[in-house]
């Protein structure tokens, strides 16, 4: 049976690779992307390769969170249902590290944005809907002062792991208050170091193939193995589902984390 897919953060790296991979078994993809120009040369590769999936463009920059209100909006006046969400989309070194909102682009590209976009896209989603949230085997406790852009964090794998560690904590907040009226949240670590514009910009080496990531992304899409595993965490560096970091397992921290993100959405739109 085909799916409908929305994946962040298309146009380039593990996105990338996994929507050739799930275009070419026929599924329909809904392809995120920052840059118009880039969208569509995503769209041309996909469409000249094999496959018979369906194609829908949507271009927003995902630091603004009006324009990840307004992407949610398009998508649930075009589609009345999804299968899988997947967060992909992620930043780690930027030339500028605050957004026009006020926040720490990391927090706001890697956690909020992510978040924003889930939950307004939850009418569209069934309970056996996959919602899979790009995490990192970077993990680091979160500072909640950074999450609302009060603290400015200087250094870029800081700023990266805590917002990678708050994306798996409202992954799992939101599994837990949702429960089997929600879908499925699952945290997937697609493998360390993997050669992204991110690991080629942040790290300075060319990275193992995308195809290691784009191999779990694509088996969480597909199989049933991820069926069952609502608020866990799947470390693609061991193959296999493990603990994230112990912040995560704390439901207290889970929901604590997820309540600031909740501010920072309601601010956003006073």
């Amino acid at each position: 049976m085909t799916k409908k897919i929305l994946i962040t953060g298309a146009t380039d790296g593990i996105g990338l690779e996994t929507a050739k991979r799930l275009y070419s078994e026929g599924h329909t993809l809904l392809l995120h992307g920052r840059n118009a120009e880039k969208l569509a040369t995503t769209e041309r590769t996909l469409a000249n390769g094999t496959g018979a999936g369906l194609i829908y463009t949507y271009k927003a920059d995902l630091s603004r969170l009006s324009e990840v209100d307004s992407l949610a909006n398009v998508i649930a006046k075009e589609h009345d249902q999804l299968d899988v969400i997947m967060n992909n989309a992620g930043v780690m070194r930027v030339p500028e590290t605050i957004t026009q909102d006020g926040l720490d682009v990391r927090f706001a590209v890697n956690t909020v944005a992510p978040y924003l976009l889930t939950k307004r896209l939850l009418p569209i989603l069934k309970p056996a809907s996959l919602v899979i949230n790009l995490s990192s085997a970077a993990q680091a406790p979160v500072e909640m002062d950074a999450l609302r852009g009060k603290k400015r964090l200087l250094e870029d794998m800081q700023a990266y792991a805590q917002s990678k560690l708050a994306l798996t904590m409202w992954n799992n907040a939101l599994a837990a208050s949702l429960g089997s009226e929600g879908p499925i949240f699952v945290a997937v670590n697609p493998g360390s170091l993997l050669a992204s514009k991110m690991v080629k910009e942040g790290f300075g080496i060319a990275g193992k193939s995308l195809s290691i990531g784009a191999d779990v992304l694509t088996r969480a899409s597909l199989s049933d193995e991820f069926a069952n595993a609502s608020g866990h965490y799947f470390d693609n560096d061991k193959g296999q589902f493990g603990p994230p970091h112990p912040d995560a397992l704390d439901n207290q921290k889970c929901a604590a984390v997820a309540a600031v993100i909740e501010e920072l959405i309601d601010h956003g739109k006073s």
